[in-house]
């Protein structure tokens, strides 16, 4: 809890505090699972950018470089049949939740193969039987989605939860209040998880928000928040376990702040020139969360070279296969413009 907060002593219910760091107690397949996971996002995202320089992905692209500890924290702690619905930074979120890797990059690059016939691309990937509801390229426009699903939830008594996730810019989006107004007031199981990346587009945190503690957002409307490290998957799935637990009983929604950072610009087309080649750097070199989870399951003896070498030998070929099956999946048919239209 911050000072500002403690001196306020508010309730219970909209308490917000800082998750600390607590041992893991977690089974060695489990941590070298979230490993695999992390580095499957981060080659998966390397390749999709190495496709969209040779022109075979077009439009928009943006990568999760760097993020990768907190969709792999947040779904390591969820349970099968657990909605999610997140922004345009999505393909993280669809391999976090087990959508196959070969769907996605045809997606990617307008093929029929992809989980939206080539007809979403990047921006518009579906999974019903991943409850994986999209990417939204609309800033925030996500959020009240995702209090719908939670809403469907509730009405329907599924025992699941929804995952909203959005960033630092769309935690300024009036909808956002509307939707923490409506899920307080009936109590709906949707987790809003702010990816606070430092950066909306190309402008810092506290530059465009005039509270920067953006897990405090949901008090007024009485919903709890807290603030995670994102940089540390052990501290991203120790909080998320504990907000989830609180979610999944009852007890209405919850605010989660994840700080985090993207290594690369808002998009492909972002030369990201408003921050310094050292800021960038220091987190490539001293915070990057596959790098410190090595050094972490090194240090406690769960993995050695062998063992991350097979791990990268296995992610490596799948990220492989994805990227051909892509190339050689072909495009739509002229037809597909009026399939899966509602009239």
């Amino acid at each position: 809890m911050s000072p500002a907060a403690a001196k306020k002593a508010p309730s219970a219910k909209t308490t917000a505090s800082k998750a600390a760091a607590a041992p893991s107690g977690l089974p060695k397949e489990k941590l070298l699972a979230m490993f695999r996971e992390m580095l499957l996002i981060r080659r998966f995202e390397e390749k999709a950018g190495q496709l969209y320089g040779m022109g075979l992905i077009g439009g928009f692209c943006h990568l999760y470089i760097g993020q990768e500890a907190v969709v792999t924290g947040i779904q390591s702690a969820a349970k099968a049949g657990d909605a999610v619905i997140t922004t345009y930074r999505d393909h993280a979120h669809m391999l976090a939740c087990g959508m196959d890797p070969k769907g996605i990059m045809a997606e990617l690059t307008g093929r029929i193969g992809g989980f939206s016939k080539g007809k979403g691309g990047s921006m518009h990937m579906f999974s019903v039987e991943k409850q994986f509801f999209g990417g939204h390229g609309i800033v925030g426009a996500n959020v009240p989605l995702g209090t719908g699903l939670a809403f469907a939830q509730k009405y329907k008594n599924t025992g699941h939860i929804t995952m909203t996730y959005f960033g630092d810019g769309a935690a300024n989006q009036g909808q956002v209040y509307e939707s923490f107004n409506m899920a307080s007031l009936w109590q709906l199981p949707v987790i809003y998880i702010i990816e606070n990346n430092e950066y909306a587009m190309g402008t810092s945190t506290k530059r465009h928000a005039a509270n920067t503690e953006l897990y405090k957002r949901g008090e007024a409307f009485g919903i709890p928040g807290v603030q995670v490290n994102g940089m540390n998957v052990l501290e991203v799935y120790e909080g998320a376990k504990k907000v989830i637990e609180h979610v999944r009983s009852g007890k209405g929604p919850y605010l989660m702040e994840v700080k985090t950072y993207r290594y690369r610009g808002h998009s492909m087309s972002d030369p990201a020139k408003y921050r310094t080649k050292e800021e960038v750097e220091d987190y490539k070199e001293n915070r990057d969360p596959i790098t410190t989870f090595r050094k972490y399951l090194e240090a406690e003896g769960i993995a050695g070279d062998a063992a991350f070498k097979k791990i990268e030998d296995e992610v490596k070929a799948i990220v492989n296969a994805a990227a051909e099956f892509a190339k050689e999946s072909p495009e739509p048919e002229p037809t597909e413009l009026w399939t899966d239209v509602l009239s």
